[in-house]
């Protein structure tokens, strides 16, 4: 009875067995069913900026995990919610046997995607904008300030142009509007910035200097923004002055004057006598008119910001021009990730007017923020239509500076972890953005092998308490160009240790900040022979060691010195003394025709005519 019981127990439990292992099994086909019916057809990873780990796995239908896992593998450490770049995604696709795309990105608030056609008829003639360039102290100012009857010249810092201006001039009753950019090498990005606004480019060269670095530049902005080209030899009243020369040199950049068969016009002058200012304006108004410029002032404004601030009294203040359409006092505008309403409109002499029409350049007020130098505007009817447009460009440009300092963060990782790179902080405040842009263009330029440079901020406008709470949690230097500081902040500067450091020229600051760089990395250091000796006789001395009978042959030999022991040309040992002997006393030193004895730390293998060579370890400047 018992054991019949006991096979009854057995079967039941076969049976509950066989259907545990049922339910497992069709668990797992449901589960593979499951996953071959989520499986995409197309399998194809869309990349977009801006992708994170859990954007990659719901697009492959993977659990997070899996693929914080996957980049584990890859030696890649990243959270649900890190970031990846775009060769990331692609070594993801490929392990799951994807294809990679690009997702095509529309962008609604593109200006040209909103472009209006002039209807011919409503086309009129606007004043030509001409750019003025060329190389520093070559005269570009001192013509606009001949021109404008005007002192420029006097008020600039460092006596160069640090800021692109606009100004309007008349000839017979014809408007001509002049934009002067930088001529250092540091303003190469608001040259290039110029060049695509204008119509006609004024490449200004001495006539005693030549061709130099900058003209080269200019001349290449020229001829990729595709404009005229005037050439205006300058400086020609003076000693020395070779007007021929400069067109041999600019015919050899194949920028061939028109009495040599070329097609660009060359003006003789000189912009502090006046002499062929005349010459060139009226060269200016023939090139124009050869060149039809038209634009439609009947219609909504578009154009270019120049430059801007933000004014302590006024708020933001920006310098525009008016490429077509007229702009008017209350007109509701985007420009760049910000908006506006303009309150007021100024002229170049400061003269509030009502209206600006094509190819004027005004200073307005009103604006939400300081917009970038070069950023495109545009007036809208609706104000809401206004808002919503820069807040998404607002959106767009705030992912991508976020992603990009996440990538570099995470590229410069490892290296900054291993102690092999080294950081420099920087938070910049300057008068303009302009000022901003080359300042960055021009840091970011240094490069000084196991140092790199940290933007902490950015902004215009002077140094204020919020910067100095921000340079003290990021132990950050604060560059002030141009600007100064809130009440009070300088004194909190002091005592909370934070280095604010003012500057007028860019080029000076740009010297300091590599030099600091220079600072951050580890000091070098040189071996140098100060003094060598000879072994004449040994001693042994018992419990001590090796006593070395020497005559100094150069130099000193000092006893905190390191020091070798050279046999027939060998090295056989290299160390420390343990001792230093003049007779019976101990010394520090011992000079050149004299006597000593000497002893090395734990080695005493020593032989006469043995030669000591003497060293110290000296620091030098690194080379970089």
């Amino acid at each position: 009875m018992a054991k019949k019981k006991t096979n009854k127990k057995k079967q039941n439990n076969q049976k509950n067995n066989s259907r545990r292992n049922n339910s497992r099994n069709n668990k797992k086909r449901n589960n593979t069913r499951e996953a071959k019916r989520r499986e995409p057809k197309e399998k194809i990873l869309t990349y977009k900026p801006g992708m994170t780990v859990r954007d990659a796995a719901e697009q492959m239908n993977k659990p997070v995990s899996e693929i914080i896992k996957k980049l584990m593998f890859m030696k890649i450490m990243a959270s649900q919610t890190q970031v990846i770049d775009r060769d990331t995604a692609e070594l993801l696709a490929m392990e799951y046997g994807y294809e990679i795309k690009d997702k095509e990105m529309k962008d609604v608030t593109r200006f040209e995607e909103m472009k209006i056609e002039d209807s011919p008829e409503d086309l009129v003639a606007r004043p030509p904008v001409v750019t003025v360039m060329g190389h520093v102290d070559h005269g570009k100012t001192t013509l606009l300030d001949n021109i404008r009857k005007t002192r420029v010249v006097q008020s600039e810092a460092g006596g160069i142009t640090q800021h692109i201006g606009a100004y309007q001039v008349m000839r017979n009753d014809k408007a001509i509007t002049f934009i002067d950019t930088p001529g250092h090498a540091a303003f190469t990005e608001m040259r290039a910035r110029g060049a695509k606004i204008t119509d006609i480019i004024i490449l200004v060269v001495a006539a005693d200097d030549g061709v130099m670095p900058q003209t080269k530049e200019a001349i290449d902005h020229a001829k990729a923004s595709e404009c005229s080209i005037i050439v205006a030899v300058n400086k020609i009243d003076l000693p020395g002055a070779d007007p021929e020369r400069v067109k041999k040199e600019l015919a050899d950049l194949n920028v061939m004057p028109d009495d040599w068969g070329g097609e660009i016009p060359f003006v003789n002058m000189s912009a502090l006598t006046g002499e062929g200012v005349d010459e060139l304006l009226e060269t200016i108004q023939l090139v124009a008119d050869m060149l039809e410029l038209k634009a439609n002032p009947d219609r909504k404004a578009v154009g270019t910001v120049i430059e801007a601030k933000l004014d302590k009294g006024r708020g933001p203040v920006a310098t525009i021009l008016v490429n077509n359409g007229t702009m008017q006092v209350g007109d509701v505008f985007v420009v760049g990730s910000t908006y506006g309403k303009v309150r007021a409109m100024t002229n170049d002499i400061g003269k509030e007017i009502a209206s600006a029409k094509p190819g004027m350049a005004v200073e307005i007020i009103g604006l939400d923020d300081v917009p970038n130098a070069g950023d495109p505007f545009r007036v809208f009817e609706d104000e809401k239509a206004t808002r919503e447009i820069a807040s998404k460009r607002a959106d767009r440009e705030f992912d991508k500076e976020h992603n990009a300092r996440q990538a570099l963060s995470l590229k410069e990782f490892f290296e900054k972890a291993d102690g092999n790179m080294k950081e420099l902080r920087l938070i910049i405040k300057a008068d303009t953005q302009g000022s901003i842009e080359a300042f960055k263009g021009s840091i970011n330029k240094i490069e000084i092998e196991g140092t790199s440079i940290d933007i902490v901020r950015t902004g215009v406008g002077p140094i204020s308490d919020t910067d100095l709470t921000l340079a003290e949690a990021s132990d950050a230097i604060i560059i002030g160009f141009d600007v100064g500081a809130a009440t009070g902040v300088r004194d909190n500067a002091k005592s909370k240790g934070v280095e604010i450091r003012d500057y007028r020229v860019i080029y000076e600051a740009l010297d300091d900040i590599e030099k600091a760089m220079k600072g951050l990395l580890d000091p070098v250091y040189e071996r140098k022979v100060i003094g060598e000796a000879t072994v004449r006789n040994t001693f042994s001395i018992s419990k001590v060691g090796t006593v070395a009978g020497c005559m100094v042959t150069s130099g000193v030999v000092r006893r905190d010195a390191l020091a070798k022991l050279i046999r027939n040309g060998k090295v056989v040992h290299e160390g420390k003394l343990s001792s230093l002997k003049r007779f019976k006393d101990d010394v520090k030193e011992v000079k050149q025709g004299y006597e000593c004895g000497l002893m090395f730390e734990n080695y005493n293998d020593i032989k006469v005519d043995d030669q000591v060579e003497v060293a110290i370890m000296e620091e030098v400047e690194p080379d970089v």
